[in-house]
């Protein structure tokens, strides 16, 4: 008999086809209550993207679900303590956006030294003479501390020495580059850019004091998690200067709020959340994640790394 699956969120046309070869696929968003299915149908497996939340509540009303799943590496949405004490494989696609965040943490960085953007909207509104007061510099020769060396961490580095950088980090890894204490990345560092998990020990890592180390007209690019940043120690460093820029594909509360100050001010640059949509990191996230899943159902071989929890079960 064919697995049941719930999907919580859209995925990739390649892995919905590849689900519905294989398996009896129900859509949280579809005609049919989401209330009707869950009293209904013995679902096997939940998937979900970047918002479609796992819970303890929604896993009571599942008693039969083998894995849950999320098509992308980080795993805020789905409840992993939870899902683990009940025995359900946790399955992600770790390492499948680092290339396409290391790319897009560039061109944050770019845009923000560079202050392209703003240089883009002058000329869109026909104010080409904006050149005249034209502030802006480049990356070459400027130090980079990177906060979290990890599979996107690295990529970051070699990039960063490519466009001529000075690099160190901050990181618990063996690494190539230079490690130094945190508060000596902050002192040193023109550009410091965010890779870390966010975990109790990491959350509103920056704060007053930490922006306080920070070099007069340093650039803070986050494309990791936005509750790394304390908001108002932020806002204080960009309107006293002390932060040159701010740049990031990551807030805390995402959307943010209409007229927002933080988006809206004129030394940030922030992209929604689009790090990962790349077509190519898009289609090999779900197809990864949803091949896993089906091996799992049907007991076949499945990469050992995509199960999160599989040191815990």
């Amino acid at each position: 008999m064919m697995p049941t699956i719930l999907l919580l969120e859209s995925v990739a046309e390649e892995a919905d086809a590849l689900l519905r070869q294989r398996a009896r696929v129900f859509t949280a968003w579809g005609e049919r209550p989401l209330a009707d299915i869950l009293s209904t149908e013995p679902v096997d497996a939940i998937i979900t993207r970047g918002k479609g939340l796992i819970d303890g509540k929604l896993l009571d009303q599942c008693p039969s679900v083998k894995v849950v799943a999320r098509c992308g590496v980080g795993l805020d949405n789905v409840d992993v303590a939870e899902a683990t004490r009940r025995g359900i494989r946790v399955v992600n696609a770790p390492g499948s956006n680092a290339a396409t965040i290391a790319e897009h943490t560039l061109m944050l960085m770019l845009m923000a030294i560079r202050n392209g953007y703003r240089s883009a909207e002058a000329v869109r509104t026909d104010s080409w003479a904006w050149r005249n007061q034209y502030a802006g510099d480049e990356l070459s020769g400027k130090t980079l501390g990177i906060l979290g060396l990890g599979n996107i961490g690295g990529r970051v580095a070699r990039l960063g020495e490519a466009f001529g950088m000075n690099v160190v980090t901050w990181s618990r890894r063996d690494t190539p580059y230079r490690v130094l204490p945190l508060e000596e990345v902050l002192r040193q560092s023109d550009v410091i850019s965010l890779h870390l998990p966010l975990t109790d020990e990491t959350r509103y890592l920056f704060d007053a004091a930490r922006f306080s180390l920070l070099k007069p007209g340093a650039i803070l690019v986050n494309t990791a998690r936005g509750a790394l940043i304390e908001r108002n120690a932020l806002l204080s460093a960009l309107n006293s200067g002390q932060l040159a820029a701010f740049a990031a594909d990551v807030l805390e509360e995402e959307p943010p709020a209409v007229g927002d100050v933080l988006v809206h001010h004129p030394n940030a640059v922030i992209t929604p959340h689009s790090g990962s949509l790349t077509a190519t990191t898009y289609r090999a996230m779900c197809l990864s994640t949803v091949t896993n899943v089906l091996a799992i159902l049907y007991g076949e071989p499945f990469e050992a790394k995509s199960v999160f929890n599989r040191k815990e079960l």
